[in-house]
């Protein structure tokens, strides 16, 4: 978000933050009116079209919700010190690939100067929200990450500087507190799960820098996964969202706080994504006494349940969270919960999608015992979990290789020693993937090159011969349900034949 033009990008590179960013010596915004022609065909028009009545449900107008709301919702500016280190003529950037004039004598001499730090003051903008009538104050974590100076500028134009006084990149939301002169006026906060597709809302921000924006739209999808981070869980807006909307309100026509405008799809037209405020609210709290999250821990890797997979482990729908490993000494391993389960309630909530666990987990207070349904092997059981506190993020892995395919459209590798401690593995302990054909049966259960295959229909294999054998075993079988680990996470596949 830091300089002009800079988009931040998600895992997939399909997102972009709504953070608006400039040097500091600004940019020019110009806006052009239309006029002549134009505005007497406009002028004649009223004469000619009937006037319609609004549709059912639809609001006559925003007008009086915008001038109750807009009062609660700021602008955020913030400055970046960035140093750079560079030689005394050119930064690293210029020197590659430079032709110099001189011979390879002069290119030696000026790459080996000695490089000078620099420091750039750079500028960022988004928007934020009121919630506590003292100067507590709601905005997007990218916003404000790394900033050295945030001022906050309030819909009546006073301006004063502001602390950050808690952060979650994970959820991309952050607190600051100004010292204002007197009250101000809060946004009240809403339930987001009340919220259905095609509710109306309006979105006020700061896009570009126009202060006090309002926009309006429906709810166009809820429970969207972008890419953004573990907890994704998006509302889908065509409301009006653009580069210096984020952080700002997303508001029900109550007036209150549903979401927290967040990202965009980069050349979309109406699509825009904002966090659920009951995310937030659960850690509002945490973040204003303690200035960072603590979540709950349960120790399960999980995937969804496709059809195949819903086939292959007799489940009768493709609802839940697939366990496909449990870790060693975790609040799971301690519950009995087993590698294979599908977790279907999580105290007390349904679990739909594999990607509603996460949050429900994460939110859920450190040490308090909940009950958790499971299916294994097509029996629905109950169990107690204590949940833990959240570790930190394991690192990936990734391997090597290639010999000869089966019809599976699989090229597999015994692990040696060496191999098997690149991979964090024991000596016999799987086999490696060495290739996967293009159009295949592995390739379209997503099976990738370095994987490494612990189990064949629930049976270890330490071989590529047991593997191939376990294959045989049924000439006429048109599936396979693999174990693999690939990096630090385990999970399931379901290869079928056409």
């Amino acid at each position: 978000m830091w300089n002009a033009g800079k988009q931040w990008v998600a895992a997939r590179k399909t997102m972009l933050v709504v953070a608006v960013a400039a040097l500091l010596v600004g940019s020019g915004l110009g806006i052009g009116l239309a006029g002549g022609r134009l505005h007497q065909m406009a002028a004649g028009a009223t004469s000619m079209v009937p006037a319609v009545a609004s549709p059912a449900g639809a609001p006559a107008g925003f007008a009086d919700l915008a001038d109750r709301l807009a009062p609660s919702v700021v602008n955020i500016r913030v400055t970046k010190v960035e140093r750079v280190t560079g030689p005394g003529l050119m930064g690293p950037e210029e020197e590659s690939g430079r032709d110099f004039p001189f011979g390879p004598f002069f290119e030696r001499f000026f790459r080996e100067m000695p490089r000078q730090p620099r420091e750039f003051r750079l500028q960022g903008a988004g928007s934020g929200f009121i919630i506590g009538k003292e100067g507590l104050i709601v905005t997007n974590n990218h916003v404000v990450e790394g900033a050295k100076e945030v001022t906050v500028t309030l819909a009546s134009k006073e301006e004063y500087p502001a602390k950050v006084i808690g952060r979650d990149p994970k959820t991309d939301i952050a607190l600051v507190r100004i010292e204002p002169k007197g009250t101000l006026p809060a946004a009240p906060l809403g339930d987001s799960d009340l919220l259905r597709v095609g509710d109306w809302v309006l979105a006020i921000g700061n896009p570009f820098g126009l202060n006090n924006t309002v926009t309006a739209g429906i709810i166009s999808a809820k429970g969207r996964v972008i890419g953004a981070g573990p907890y994704d869980d998006f509302i889908q807006t065509d409301a009006s969202i653009n580069p210096g909307n984020s952080g700002g309100p997303l508001f029900n026509l109550q007036g209150e706080v549903i979401g927290i405008n967040t990202a965009i799809v980069p050349n979309g037209q109406g699509i825009g994504f904002a966090v659920p405020i009951n995310l937030a609210k659960s850690l509002l709290p945490q973040l204003e006494a303690k200035g960072e999250v603590s979540r709950g821990y349960l120790g399960v890797n999980i995937q969804a349940v496709t059809p195949e997979l819903a086939k292959s482990l007799n489940l009768q729908d493709k609802k839940g969270a697939l366990v496909a490993d449990v870790t060693k000494g975790s609040p799971a391993e301690a519950a009995g919960i087993r590698r294979g389960d599908v977790i279907a309630k999580f105290d007390g909530k349904e679990v739909s999608e594999m990607h509603n666990l996460p949050p429900l987990v994460a939110a859920t207070p450190i040490g308090k015992e909940v009950p958790i349904t499971i299916f294994r092997e097509g029996t629905e059981q109950t169990l107690r979990v204590k949940v833990g506190r959240m570790p930190g993020e394991p690192a990936e892995a990734s391997g090597p290789a290639e010999p000869e395919q089966s019809k599976w459209g699989l090229a597999l590798r015994d692990l040696d020693a060496r191999a098997a401690q690149g991979l964090g593995l024991k000596s016999g302990e799987g086999v490696l993937v060495a290739a996967v054909r293009p159009g295949s049966a592995a390739e379209r259960a997503g099976i990738r090159t370095g994987d490494v295959i612990l189990e064949v229909n629930r049976q270890k294999v330490t071989s590529v011969k047991e593997v191939q054998a376990m294959a045989q075993k049924e000439p006429s079988s048109q599936s396979l349900l693999v174990l693999l680990r690939r990096g630090d996470a385990t999970l399931f596949a379901a290869m079928e034949l056409k």
